[in-house]
């Protein structure tokens, strides 16, 4: 896209369309702890669609003026999914992805979005329109961007730059990453984006409210999207590894996961690595969950570290 810009001198993630996507998409798939005699629903890229069956297409003229303008509009909330709200009014009609709304970040449980999100049908909401693809029949509306005042975003955006280090405050914590407020312009940083180590889930890293610090990865005005990393403003420590670990070091460690196989666990370095359950001293019969738990403090011993491929091995049978 002609006003994109990409951090110099900086390894990048493919921040690309499949990227964004799949955000939107996972804000429907990874909201939802679906049961087994639960009904499939559809992704939000799909709800976000418009020219559906028996409804007339929106004034495209009056949508991409809205987003233009960043502009704020009132609109009617007509239906829900697990994922978000459909909404329209005066020729309007969009989604509204769970995420961007004011409240959702005070929805802990997520047992009973259904019924969460229906509490919404019949009410107006204040929006702007943060996605506007007439080609797919797509619009994207948000309550929160709705917030800051007409014009914020293009201000915000112009002074934006890519390499730039920010601060925001945590708006909304996602299984699949963290919503970031700029003043005016809500950014992403992807699970993959919050630390060099792995991330069970975002939560383990920050907190709702939090003010952080993160660098800006990728700008697309005309998309309204910032994509942000908090792990890019420290060092890769992979990049160290080779200098300060050697094979056969006995280390400290504090577990991170603990899994049916094994589980990981993260040195002080801030890198982690796979304890398999046969390098654990467990008596017979015992399951890895009835020897570890998250949060452990354990000494382990270096088995290999492939800094090429970000895989270490460790185990806990330290005299071996």
């Amino acid at each position: 896209m002609a006003n994109r810009k990409n951090v110099s001198g900086t390894p990048m993630p493919n921040v690309d369309e499949g990227w964004w996507e799949s955000v939107l998409a996972d804000e429907s798939r990874h909201s939802t702890h679906a049961s087994t005699h639960s009904q499939p629903r559809p992704e939000v890229r799909n709800e976000a669609k418009v020219e559906e069956a028996g409804k007339i297409s929106p004034n495209w003229v009056q949508v991409k003026d809205l987003y233009l303008h960043d502009q704020i509009v009132d609109l009617h909330v007509t239906g829900s999914n697990r994922g978000g709200l459909l909404v329209e009014g005066d020729g309007l009609y969009g989604f509204v992805p769970f995420s961007h709304l004011v409240e959702a970040g005070m929805q802990a449980d997520t047992s009973d979005r259904e019924k969460y999100m229906q509490a919404y049908v019949g009410r107006t909401l204040r929006l702007k329109v943060i996605e506007c693809v007439p080609e797919d029949g797509r619009v994207v509306f948000s309550e929160r961007a709705a917030q800051s005042e007409p014009g914020k975003r293009a201000e915000l955006f112009h002074s934006l730059h890519s390499g730039e280090r920010v601060t925001g405050t945590v708006t909304n914590i996602t299984d699949f990453g963290v919503f970031v407020d700029l003043g005016g312009v809500e950014g992403l940083v992807h699970i993959s984006e919050l630390s060099w180590g792995r991330v069970a889930h975002p939560n383990q890293i920050v907190k709702l409210g939090q003010k952080i610090e993160v660098q800006v990865l990728d700008l697309s005005p005309e998309r309204c999207r910032v994509a942000l990393s908090l792990k890019r403003l420290q060092q890769n420590p992979w990049l160290r590894i080779d200098d300060e670990i050697k094979v056969g070091d006995v280390v400290p460690a504090v577990v991170t996961s603990v899994l049916s196989y094994g589980a990981f666990a993260r040195l002080d370095l801030g890198i982690e690595g796979l304890i398999h359950a046969s390098e654990m001293p467990l008596a017979e019969g015992a399951a890895v969950k009835d020897f570890l738990q998250e949060g452990q403090q354990i000494k382990v011993r270096v088995l290999h570290a492939d800094s090429a491929h970000q895989r270490m091995g460790l185990s806990m049978k330290l005299d071996a």
